[in-house]
């Protein structure tokens, strides 16, 4: 699952207009315009002969970006403490996993708990244990880390979208 697609399938599942997508963009600190957004949502299929000229590819940094802005948006501008840098640092290394990054910051925007995450799951029908959830939303380099794969992902904005669509 490219970026791309979880941006197209975060954006299905609650329900962001393109010009939301647009304010998001803009508060993770990328400058983007709604023809834009529509040229990024631009799904593309593995079995296409030809390269989609049309579809801009949504980077780790873009996708990072996106995710910071979306929790600005659903929380709020934090004020950084005494000492602490104004902006936040870029959340991912160059071998981060962007699926990991996801859960994290979806769980931190939505203020879902863990009971809630796990429900998601359960509405896709996939038994997630707290301990299994834990490895998910922990630090990469921590000894209990575990790397989420992306049907683990796609499983997750599946549910997302059953619980706020319906």
């Amino acid at each position: 699952m490219d970026n791309n697609d979880i941006l197209i399938r975060l954006r299905y599942a609650l329900e962001i207009k393109n010009k939301e997508m647009v304010e998001i963009f803009k508060l993770g600190g990328v400058g983007v315009s709604v023809p834009e957004v529509v040229k990024i949502l631009t799904k593309t299929y593995d079995d296409d002969e030809y390269e989609n000229e049309e579809q801009i590819k949504c980077t780790h940094s873009m996708l990072d970006s996106f995710l910071n802005g979306f929790i600005i948006y659903k929380r709020g501008k934090q004020e950084p403490k005494p000492g602490q840098p104004n902006l936040p640092e870029p959340s991912l290394k160059t071998s981060g996993n962007m699926n990991n990054l996801l859960l994290k910051k979806v769980k931190i925007a939505l203020a879902l708990t863990t009971e809630d995450m796990l429900d998601i799951f359960d509405n896709v029908g996939l038994r997630v244990t707290k301990g299994e959830l834990g490895a998910l939303l922990r630090k990469e380099g921590h000894k209990n880390y575990k790397e989420c794969g992306d049907n683990f992902a796609r499983n997750f904005l599946k549910g997302l979208a059953i619980k706020y669509r319906g």
